[in-house]
């Protein structure tokens, strides 16, 4: 099992990292090629904030298993956005994880500006980048073995505008989120673009230890690429302009982990 893959990138739509997340039963039939949807805009008199820190703990069943800290920073109209997640207590004596992602995306489209990724689990060191070069079409990951001392290039075809792993989490704050709507966006995933919906299933009081929030339980649903067949994940969103995450989840066949917000800075 990976921690850091499961601390932050289960969240971040990254479970295909999760050893044996993938249960096949048999060959499948080629997945029916949909459209992609085109990116919504946020909606008019939404503002990302200027800066922000949002901290949570990671539990796996009965325990602490790391620490997950995304910080947003708007800079020239771009929200810049890096996570961290690191393993904690007895699992970091076991698997020790330093992972670090990066991204981010234009605050008034949402459209990324890339996404990059430092994973060191174990004795596993991976380093990429993923860049879009939307005025033609491609997009483009460079990946590293830090540990070999290899290095592959994949390039790709894109829409005009994307969400990368992680802004997926972010970009839903811009638009409506009312019980019975399902958000739609399309998603770079694996040199691929996969639509994702974020379904409103119901408004839910939320205790954290950063406070009790009145938010919107969101799950994220797929047709086809990581998400799909991958267990369940939901994020719960304030009930408010905002739409500040506070909780998030990933159900899978062999257990389940939360992310508990902690505490929320504006500096």
């Amino acid at each position: 099992m990976r921690l850091g893959s499961f601390v932050v990138a289960a969240v971040l739509w990254g479970l295909s990292a999760v050893a044996g997340a993938q249960i096949f039963s048999g060959p499948k039939p080629a997945p029916v090629q949909k459209p992609i949807p085109v990116l919504a805009a946020p909606l008019s008199g939404f503002t990302y904030p200027q800066h922000e820190t949002l901290t949570f703990t990671v539990d796996w069943r009965v325990f602490t298993a790391g620490i997950a800290v995304f910080h947003l920073d708007l800079v020239n109209g771009v929200e810049k956005i890096s996570a961290t997640a690191d393993s904690v207590g007895a699992v970091n004596m076991l698997f020790p994880v330093v992972d670090r992602f990066q991204s981010g995306f234009d605050a008034k489209t949402g459209c990324s500006t890339g996404f990059s990724k430092q994973i060191q689990e174990n004795r596993r060191k991976i380093a990429s980048d993923l860049t879009f070069d939307y005025a033609h079409g491609k997009q483009d990951e460079y990946t590293r073995n830090l540990v070999k001392g290899t290095a592959t290039k994949l390039e790709a075809n894109v829409p005009a505008c994307v969400t990368d792993d992680l802004s997926a989490i972010f970009y839903p704050q811009s638009q409506m989120m009312n019980p019975g709507q399902t958000v739609y966006f399309p998603l770079a995933d694996s040199m691929r673009t996969v639509t994702v919906g974020m379904k409103v299933e119901a408004r839910e009081e939320i205790k954290t230890p950063a406070g009790t929030f009145q938010t919107v339980k969101v799950e994220a649903t797929a047709d086809e690429g990581v998400v799909k067949n991958r267990g369940h994940i939901w994020i719960w969103y304030t009930d408010d302009p905002r739409h500040l995450p506070v909780q998030m989840q990933a159900r899978l066949f062999w257990g389940t982990i939360t992310f508990h917000l902690q505490s929320i800075e504006f500096k």
